[in-house]
Order: C-alpha cells, then structure tokens, then sequence
C-alpha cells in the first residue's frame, strides 16, 4: 500500500485536468454552437429586414 500511496498525487492531478480540460472543450463547443446561432439569425433578418423602395433617403442616390 505504501507503493501506491506514492502516486495519489498523480492520480488527483490527471483527474482535476480531465475535469477541467473537458468543461473547457464543453464552454468553447456551446459558445461556437451559439455564435452560429447568432449569424444564422442575423443573415436571416438581414435578408427579411427591408423597406420598400423610395422610403429610406439613400434610395434617391
């Protein structure tokens, strides 16, 4: 036992950074999915989004 209590430290130090590793992968992944979501959103109103013509004073240039 005295062997393998040597390498508890190592055993918490892999754990912590898998845990803190893998919530990081998980933040950059859901801000990446949102950012899409976002720029869909935008180039969808952007293309819904209008006036007709001869409403907006940069129609007359």
């Amino acid at each position: 036992m005295d062997q393998f209590s040597e390498h508890f430290g190592w055993v918490e130090i892999v754990f912590t950074a898998i845990v803190a590793l893998g919530f990081g992968f998980y933040q950059l992944w859901s801000v990446n999915r949102e950012i899409a979501k976002d720029k869909a959103a935008k180039d969808q109103s952007s293309r819904d989004a209008g006036h007709a013509v001869g409403e907006h004073e940069l129609d007359d240039r």
